[in-house]
């Protein structure tokens, strides 16, 4: 029998996860990551700088959300461009198949001021992408910058909406009525 098993990336991530439930960040290290994951904490350096990383993935979906805002129509506003990107993310991110675990991750990192922390800092860093994103595509610097904030608060609400709810409904149709509510908002 094989000992490679695939997936270690998963697996350390789901075996953080069910750790950080059951005794709290805190009092979870590496190894024991490792170990629930049945590998090795050599293995767990390879994936991921420190136990924190484990919960925020490796920027494939900041580079799938700057790829779609790079792709789109030219005649599309930047807030067209938000939704449809915010479409696409959630397309391949947030399918049913990944609500459970997206709901429980959120919690952990909720009950974790040093989480907490480490979210707003990648939702800074996405939201700076973003807005650099939009201004290659040719939106002014304040466009740019208002379209990506207003577009990172539709996304938290959608993520909020998803996360949630245990219908069917498409984290994308989620996040493009925050967007339009959000957009509405500011009309006020």
């Amino acid at each position: 029998m094989a000992r490679w098993k695939p997936n270690a990336r998963e697996r350390l991530a789901a075996a953080a996860l069910d750790l950080f439930e059951e005794r709290g960040y805190e009092n979870t290290n590496v190894i024991d990551i490792a170990q629930r994951a049945e590998l090795g904490k050599t293995t767990f350096f390879r994936h991921f700088q420190d136990k924190r990383e484990v919960l925020f993935g490796d920027g494939t979906l900041d580079a799938m959300l700057v790829d779609a805002i790079t792709s789109a129509a030219a005649t599309a506003t930047p807030l067209e461009v938000m939704a449809r990107a915010l479409e696409i993310v959630g397309h391949y991110a947030f399918t049913p198949e990944r609500r459970a675990f997206v709901a429980r991750r959120q919690k952990v990192i909720d009950a974790n001021p040093e989480l907490r922390e480490r979210e707003a800092l990648k939702n800074v860093a996405l939201t700076a992408a973003v807005t650099e994103a939009l201004k290659r595509r040719g939106v002014s610097d304040l466009n740019a910058r208002v379209a990506a904030e207003l577009g990172a608060l539709a996304s938290r609400i959608a993520y909020e909406r998803w996360s949630e709810t245990t219908g069917d409904e498409e984290f994308g149709v989620i996040a493009r009525h925050a967007l339009d509510e959000v957009q509405a908002a500011t009309l006020r």
